[in-house]
């Protein structure tokens, strides 16, 4: 078990960040760790880099106890913080050795990171001279010298371009094929193109932990369609499968069906069978985005 965590709470005062929370993330998982501000995402990250310590509960990275290897534990961590803090007059080369020698690193490594990072055309400048997403691999370089089994990431992806979101996005899918990735992001759509398993935290506890292909199957099928005549509700329930219904505008309706199967034959047949005729219709699948406001709201 590359991570686990047992029954942690964190009290500021009075107030609970984390209300006994647990979770176990196994090696070679990319995990998408999501929830609204002020949720306890951060304070999470924190505890399991051993940065704070828990007010209640256990922390173990990989198999390392935070409260007693806090040293062996942060050794096996490679930590991306959202706000990553970085020498801006060093090179980016001599910033990269500074961090080796910290760690005991051989010197060979800064080249091979520099590499896997895609640094290499960057590799002779100052940090100050670089975008923003050059800065980002800087800070993952940084991360994985000391080649952790785990990799943190806090907000990797913030304010990065559409291409920059793309690289940092294959560079974490890459290093996580021998690592264990927890990645944390308000971005859904990184979550769903990177991760395994999806972790939603609100107000300090944990309100869903899947796969996320599981997540997906699970999801609604919604339909919306426009009949040519206003029609009333009790008809409409009378559709098989049909969670709920809501009416849109006029006649126009949002059908929710829980069911894989294809409802739209089913509603033509509905709309025919009553008399009316199908002005529009299309579907609506649920997305991670719309199943966060479900779960945070």
């Amino acid at each position: 078990m590359s991570i686990e965590v047992n029954a942690v709470s964190k009290l500021y005062n009075a107030q609970k960040a984390l209300d006994t929370v647990s979770v176990k993330i196994d090696k070679g998982e990319i995990v998408g760790f999501l929830g609204p501000n002020g949720a306890g995402k951060s304070t999470l990250m924190k505890i399991l880099t051993g940065y704070i310590s828990p007010s209640k509960g256990d922390v173990f990275v990989n198999n390392f106890s935070l409260k007693t290897q806090k040293i062996e534990a942060q050794k096996s961590i490679g930590y991306l913080p959202e706000h990553n803090p970085l020498y801006l007059d060093m090179y980016v080369k001599e910033y990269l050795q500074f961090n080796a020698s910290i760690y005991k690193t051989p010197k060979t490594e800064v080249a091979k990171c520099i590499e896997k990072v895609g640094l290499t055309p960057e590799a002779h400048k100052k940090i100050g001279q670089l975008s923003k997403g050059y800065r980002q691999r800087v800070g993952l370089a940084a991360a994985l010298l000391h080649n952790p089994e785990v990799l943190i990431l806090d907000e990797p992806t913030t304010g990065l371009d559409p291409n920059q979101l793309v690289e940092i996005r294959n560079l974490i899918k890459e290093v996580g094929k021998d690592k264990t990735v927890l990645f944390s992001t308000h971005i859904m759509q990184e979550v769903e193109a990177v991760c395994d398993r999806v972790i939603l935290i609100n107000k300090g506890v944990i309100v869903a932990d899947k796969k996320l292909a599981e997540l997906k199957g699970n999801q609604d099928q919604i339909i919306e369609v426009e009949f040519d005549l206003k029609i009333e509700k009790q008809f409409i329930d009378q559709i098989p499968h049909l969670k709920s219904a809501a009416n849109i505008y006029d006649t126009i309706w949002e059908l929710t069906f829980s069911t894989t199967k294809d409802m739209r034959p089913v509603v033509f047949d509905f709309a025919h069978d009553n008399g009316l005729k199908t002005l529009n219709l299309t579907t609506k699948n649920k997305n991670l985005e719309s199943l966060f406001r479900e779960l945070t709201t």
